[in-house]
């Protein structure tokens, strides 16, 4: 979240950032809101002096061996409790100020393009042709469909849309995709991790999840648990009030999970295949940095985040998000767009994103700066590296041939066993 000083130092910066982000934020209401927090502390603290000053008073008269007067005593009382009054109402403006600063999104690095939506979103780099297919290319649910390792009819049946049941060779290419990132990225000096899938409120909160995309959570109402929608929440929550050394930053980890997503808002959208599922599986990288590198560890980031790609011979591009694009939490990212032949099109598998402080002030993450002496937040980031079912689709639909089978890249063979996918 913004630090709510830095928004009344620059009004009017950050006003611009948040048009540029199509956002129209009532300051105004913010700054009321701080002054009457101020006022509020100064009239404690105010009351606070008197009261001490009286109870210097009434121990001077009993040590000369004197009662104080019935007024000054309830003089006394009634201070207490105009503290305690003044001091709930404090708290009430100081979760007000809280719940608006909770859904103001973080500004855009001076680096990213200003535009409305996607369609301003600037393309970087190619990378890899796609191949001329010489036959007329097929989705992978078609394909996945007639090789038996993907089954949409039977997670319907136990679950609803927007589900997948894997079978025979898939559920092994699912396996050799998740352990083929996960080895790649260790070997990047990448630290593997795995943390729960359901974690509370306050992680959810600290990652910007909540309160802004309520609609989109998976929630355990009797336990007030959250269904992940990426492991970013768990791994970032991991260092939750911690102060780092720096020396040991930055601190770079790669984590398996599933992951969970209502998709509220793209009914209509990829309702077939592997592209938009309720539940999915996706292989993460994060990132806690000084401020000092946050940016050039975010390009070494989307350089990790592509290289899997580029060794599994899957042709991509990166996209440069422009402001009305960006995600809420993020100040700058990149998207990795995966090609896929069935429609001929490029499409998102991994965003690599900066935040910044933006979480950390949520989550309380420093470090000791070394040079100042001083307790800083420190800047976190994070990236698919990458999303495993649009990998599978993706791999599907750019090794497919002319007979229904599909040959399988050759850095994932060790894992998988076989080099090719047959029909039955």
């Amino acid at each position: 979240m913004l630090d709510v000083k830095f928004i009344r130092s620059n009004l009017k910066d950050v006003i611009k950032a948040m048009e540029s982000r199509n956002q129209n934020v009532n300051f105004d209401r913010l700054l009321s809101l701080d002054d009457a927090r101020k006022n509020a502390i100064a009239e404690i603290e105010a009351l606070r002096l008197k009261r001490n000053k009286q109870s210097e008073e009434i121990g001077k008269l009993k040590r000369e061996g004197k009662e104080p007067s019935p007024d000054l005593l309830s003089e006394i009382n009634e201070e207490r409790e105009m503290i305690q009054e003044k001091e709930r109402g404090l708290l009430m403006v100081e979760n007000q100020i809280e719940d608006f600063i909770l859904m103001v999104p973080n500004i855009p690095d001076e680096t990213v393009p200003v535009g409305k939506n996607e369609n301003d979103n600037k393309i970087v780099r190619f990378i890899g042709e796609p191949a001329k297919l010489p036959f007329k290319p097929k989705h992978h649910w078609e394909i996945g469909e007639a090789l038996g390792i993907l089954d949409f009819a039977a997670a319907s049946k136990i679950s609803g849309s927007r589900f997948a049941v894997l079978k025979n060779e898939g559920c092994a290419l699912e396996r050799a995709i998740i352990n083929f990132f996960i080895d790649t990225h260790k070997e990047k000096g990448y630290s593997e991790i795995m943390a729960p899938y359901l974690v509370n409120q306050a992680s959810m909160r600290g990652t910007g999840q909540l309160p802004k995309f309520e609609e989109e959570a998976f929630k355990c109402a009797a336990d007030d648990l959250y269904l992940i929608p990426t492991a970013e929440v768990s791994v970032t929550n991991i260092y939750k009030d911690d102060i780092l050394d720096e020396a040991k930053l930055p601190i770079k980890y790669v984590s398996y999970s599933a992951c969970f997503r209502r998709e509220a808002g793209s009914y209509g959208k990829d309702t077939k295949g592997l592209i938009r599922n309720h539940q999915f599986n996706k292989v993460e990288l994060v990132k806690f940095v000084t401020p000092q590198n946050s940016m050039d560890e975010l390009e070494n980031l989307v350089k990790d985040a592509g290289g899997v790609l580029e060794k599994l011979g899957l042709p991509y591009r990166v996209s440069l998000l422009c402001s009305g694009d960006l995600g809420f939490s993020s100040a700058k990212t990149y998207d990795l767009e995966v090609w896929l032949a069935g429609d001929g099109v490029y499409r998102e598998i991994s965003s690599c994103s900066n935040f910044k402080d933006f979480q950390a002030r949520r989550i309380n993450i420093k470090y000791k700066n070394s040079q100042t002496g001083k307790r800083e937040l420190v800047h976190t980031l994070n990236g698919s590296g990458v999303a495993v079912g649009r990998t599978f689709a993706a791999i599907l639909e750019n090794y497919q041939q002319e007979d229904g089978s599909v040959i399988i890249p050759e850095v994932l063979r060790k894992y998988t066993g076989f080099e090719k996918i047959n029909k039955k």
